[in-house]
């Protein structure tokens, strides 16, 4: 069997997903397949700018639909699977983990089941340059206390969510595909993401859209829980990085150099709102402030080490906090159609079960 210069990258209608196949064509030849359920996170309006474009194929499925996977497979015969399609928010995780299991878990196994019957089909040389690329999180190995050093890639797992826990799963599942059966797998493990296309229900787009509403701006306990800060299109970088250099079986933490704290970082969207859209009637927004209930078993912080991805392959984050947020809002600014379409009823009945009550 012969591989095409093509790569399939699956929940490529989300939000890190579609910024990373938006970012591909500027940078890379070839050609690229999405395949995505379009839930309630996964937006097809997305990938419009591509609507047309004979080097992108948009197919709506479910990874845990085998036949599906593997007629793609078969069909486009990809050179390299990115696979980003996940639940991946904590308190969704919550309240619904059942779902976060099915898509994170077994998802991920049918993928790799059905790559693994694809590769070893393949010529030797082929096999040699498949690769399988698996997108996971820094909060597969738990919490960091204030002194402790950040989560490098040896940190052990210790998952303190639903989400956190089927994503360990699915890293563990990767892990045992390689070491198994040898698939040529990598895995990257990332801080949290901002940026472009993020779905409202995170903590930046969600405080910047309520800050310029006049809505109240809900922070967790006393908002000083610790993140990593990773904008989206240096994420992208890096796992461009990874897909082209990267030693199989190998794990590479991806992190943006800028932990803030929750409270850090929704004063600082209120003050750049007031510094380039004031308004008069909702005065400063930081007065839009409110603390609510903490979210439970919240983890209180992470911090990526990601000198391993630097040292080996060359990467490093090229965007400060202060530069990615303001760039970030600005795109928000600048496409109020995009957020009025993806807020529908079915995020608005999420956001009454989450915060009703704290």
């Amino acid at each position: 069997m012969e591989l095409t210069d093509t790569i399939l990258v699956t929940g490529g209608a989300g939000f890190i997903g579609s910024n990373f196949v938006l970012d591909w064509f500027p940078h890379e030849d070839g050609k690229i397949v999405t395949l995505d359920k379009l839930t309630y996170a996964g937006n097809l309006s997305n990938l419009d700018s591509l609507a047309g474009d004979a080097r992108h194929t948009f197919v709506p499925g479910d990874i845990c639909d085998a036949d599906l996977v593997r007629d793609l497979l078969e069909k486009h015969r990809p050179r390299a699977i990115v696979h980003f399609a996940a639940e991946s928010h904590v308190d969704r995780s919550i309240n619904d983990p059942g779902e976060f299991i099915r898509t994170n878990v077994q998802g991920t196994f049918n993928l790799l089941e059905r790559a693994r019957r694809y590769w070893e089909e393949l010529e030797e040389r082929h096999r040699q340059q498949f690769r399988f690329v698996q997108i996971s999180t820094d909060e597969v190995y738990g919490s960091l206390r204030p002194e402790e050093p950040a989560f490098c890639e040896s940190t052990p797992y210790s998952p303190n969510s639903p989400y956190a826990a089927s994503k360990a799963a699915a890293d563990h599942l990767v892990r045992a595909y390689h070491h198994t059966y040898r698939l040529p797998v990598l895995t990257t493990n990332c801080s949290n993401n901002y940026g472009p296309y993020q779905f409202p229900e995170k903590l930046i787009p969600l405080m910047l859209l309520n800050a310029l509403e006049g809505k109240p701006l809900p922070i967790y306990g006393d908002g000083m829980n610790i993140r990593d800060w990773l904008y989206v299109q240096d994420h992208c970088a890096a796992i461009r990085c990874v897909l082209k250099k990267g030693s199989p079986g190998e794990t590479y933490n991806i992190g943006g150099r800028s932990e803030l704290t929750n409270l850090q970082v929704v004063t600082t969207i209120c003050d750049i709102l007031d510094e380039i859209c004031p308004d008069p009637s909702l005065g400063c927004r930081r007065s839009q402030m409110t603390f609510v209930r903490d979210r439970p078993g919240h983890d209180r912080r992470y911090a990526i080490d990601a000198r391993k991805i630097h040292n080996d392959l060359g990467w490093s984050p090229q965007t400060p906090f202060e530069q990615g947020i303001r760039q970030t809002i600005l795109w928000y600014l600048g496409h109020r159609h995009w957020v009025s379409d993806i807020r529908t009823g079915a995020y608005q009945e999420w956001l009454q079960l989450n915060y009703r009550g704290r």
